[in-house]
């Protein structure tokens, strides 16, 4: 799903600026909670996607509990694939936000 990139308000009141440049996200601090603690979802909880941040938290923390079974190994190469793909997706996942903070601040 594209999405077109809606520019940061340019002539609106400062209280709005304001509240925009306080509330917008990075793609390079997602980038370092993806590297740093990305297995636990960090990232996704940065772009505001909880639900799929809580799994993804879940699943790598039952997987590493279950390796000693083996089955674990399954979860944690499902864990990177997802992952992995996440630092392919992270610039529409902040952009995504960015344009939402900017139709809920009525740009």
């Amino acid at each position: 799903m594209a999405e077109a990139f809606v520019s940061a308000p340019s002539a609106a009141d400062p209280r709005t600026l304001m509240l925009y440049d306080a509330n917008k996200k990075s793609a390079g601090i997602a980038y370092l909670l993806w590297f740093f603690v990305g297995l636990l979802g960090g990232h996704r909880f940065y772009a505001g996607r909880s639900g799929s941040g809580a799994c993804l938290a879940v699943l790598s923390i039952l997987s590493f509990l279950t390796t000693f079974i083996a089955i674990g190994f399954v979860g944690l190469l499902v864990v990177g694939v997802w992952v992995l793909v996440d630092a392919f997706l992270i610039p529409g996942m902040i952009q995504h936000h960015n344009n939402q903070l900017i139709q809920r601040l009525g740009f």
